[in-house]
């Protein structure tokens, strides 16, 4: 940046809400920025759903039948990661990439377990959640419904 140009601070409110009304104005759930050697990461709608216990019968009936990555004995109070949105479930950020979690593996929940892209954006999904990965419930390169159950972590393994 030059002496005589005005410095822009982008921590500036107004331009944080206009980005956050563009955001919502485009059903947008990420806006990564950078400009120099700053850089602003926005991010809405993304909180991970949990629910305890097995799925409902209700749910897993309507759920389609993919086989699906199980591991043997689990604890009775079961977490499942929920997708936060509508979109395609991606089990690694590319085709030959090595998948985020693989049954058996221990998460924290920072850990991001896999990808839902929405509109052509790429949503890293966290788990939200400690414990260990029991079982991957879509199949790589599904469509996924809003709440639909994605993976079930034993928190007490």
């Amino acid at each position: 940046m030059s002496p005589t140009q005005p410095r822009t601070d982008i921590f500036d409110v107004k331009k944080v809400t206009k980005l956050i009304e563009l955001m919502k104005e485009h059903d947008l759930s990420e806006i990564d920025l950078k400009q120099g050697d700053t850089a602003v990461r926005l991010k809405r709608g993304g909180d991970v759903v949990m629910a305890a216990g097995p799925v409902p019968p209700a749910r897993a009936a309507a759920l389609p039948a993919v086989p699906a990555e199980k591991a043997p004995a689990a604890s009775d109070k079961m977490l499942v990661i929920t997708s936060p949105m509508v979109g395609t479930f991606y089990r690694a950020s590319g085709p030959e990439a090595a998948p985020f979690v693989k049954v058996g593996d221990r998460i924290g929940p920072e850990k991001t377990v896999c990808i839902v892209e929405a509109m052509k954006v790429f949503n890293e999904i966290p788990a939200g959640v400690s414990g260990q990965v029991v079982a991957i419930l879509v199949e790589n390169g599904a469509p996924v419904e809003f709440g639909q159950p994605l993976i079930k972590v034993d928190p007490e393994a």
